[in-house]
């Protein structure tokens, strides 16, 4: 008579087989979790207030997914998150039962977390807990990526990317418009020679309790800085209820713009001028996102460098205080010297 199979490899088979939608939603830390957890590859979510976090976690946990994301998987979340801006904060008791069901426990505090994953997605939507947050997981020497924004101040950024360096911590940040569809042949020169210049657009909706770019803008600004690099010189923001437009004017004196919609229809894209041709881009996924997420897990090797994210930081702060002064052109370098202290 054949002997009964382990539990174990018997929830493995039964995942492999393509059957586990089904018992993966009743068994929260068995079937994937668990196999993640022998190969060192469990993944923890921090901030379950954006649908970012639900995005990631039915790509990861889907079944089917095979190996094509290394076989890493959401075994643990943290829900919170922004707990005082009702736009997220509403989202987060149904993205728990959303997380719940792919076989995510759901623990108390990060401290709780850290104890059972190997390397974090911290996803809050609240930019002013990233500093808190991202520290508590450097400090405990996982490996992080941080969704946008990296916070809601430049001061902020800096100290957890400092932190990252002194823990040995490999860290990045970036929003998903960054690895739009065919960005790297264009910004490697494949596609259209030098990028001359660039014109960017997304929503650009706000929130009180943050600097203005930061909330959601950012995805725009990105976008734009994914293509033209660092060495922004100055930024002038013309700003009205409905929309904003801002220049930016690079040190090689190419000329970046960045127009943010509060009205209409919400979408993402632009346009790339280059030495060769002039195309648009913008067609973006989360899928696209993980592609370069998962290396770094494996790696360490940062996609985004810190130093452009920073310059990133100091573009948006640089459209605030333009604002601010009536729409006056307000240099970079005015920015990364308040931030640094200096």
């Amino acid at each position: 008579m054949q002997k009964y199979q382990p539990r174990r490899d018997f929830i493995r088979q039964a995942l492999y087989a393509g059957i586990g939608a089904g018992v993966l939603s009743q068994l929260p830390l068995e079937g994937s979790a668990a196999w993640a957890r022998e190969t060192g590859k469990r993944v923890g979510i921090i901030g379950l207030d954006t649908s970012h976090s639900t995005a990631f976690t039915n790509l990861l946990n889907n079944p089917n997914a095979g190996e094509k994301f290394g076989g890493y998987k959401v075994v643990a979340a943290y829900p919170y998150g922004s707990r005082d801006i009702e736009s997220s904060a509403s989202r987060i008791p149904g993205y728990i039962d959303a997380v719940k069901a792919k076989g995510v426990q759901i623990v108390d505090s990060i401290r709780e977390l850290l104890k059972m994953v190997d390397v974090v997605l911290l996803e809050t939507n609240d930019g002013r807990l990233h500093r808190e947050q991202a520290l508590e997981v450097i400090r405990a020497g996982k490996r992080m990526f941080i969704d946008k924004p990296v916070a809601n101040s430049m001061r902020d950024a800096i100290a957890i990317f400092e932190a990252a360096k002194q823990h040995n911590v490999p860290v990045f940040s970036c929003s998903s418009l960054r690895f739009t569809e065919g960005i790297d042949d264009i910004v490697s020169g494949k596609k259209i020679g030098k990028i001359l210049a660039a014109d960017a657009y997304s929503p650009a909706k706000l929130e009180q309790t943050h600097i203005d770019f930061y909330w959601y803008g950012i995805h725009g600004v990105e976008m734009l800085f994914t293509v033209m690099g660092t060495g922004c010189k100055t930024v002038t923001r013309f700003y009205q209820d409905n929309m904003d437009v801002v220049v930016g004017v690079w040190e090689d004196g190419r000329i970046g713009t960045f127009r943010g919609t509060r009205a209409g229809k919400a979408a993402y894209g632009g346009t790339i001028f280059g030495e060769k041709g002039v195309v648009n881009y913008g067609a973006f996924s989360y899928e696209r996102l993980l592609d370069r997420i998962i290396p770094f897990f494996e790696t360490g090797n940062v996609p985004v460098r810190a130093e452009e994210t920073l310059e990133i930081c100091a573009f948006v702060e640089a459209a605030q205080k333009s604002r601010e002064r009536g729409g006056r052109p307000v240099a970079i370098s005015e920015i990364k010297s308040l931030s640094y202290g200096r």
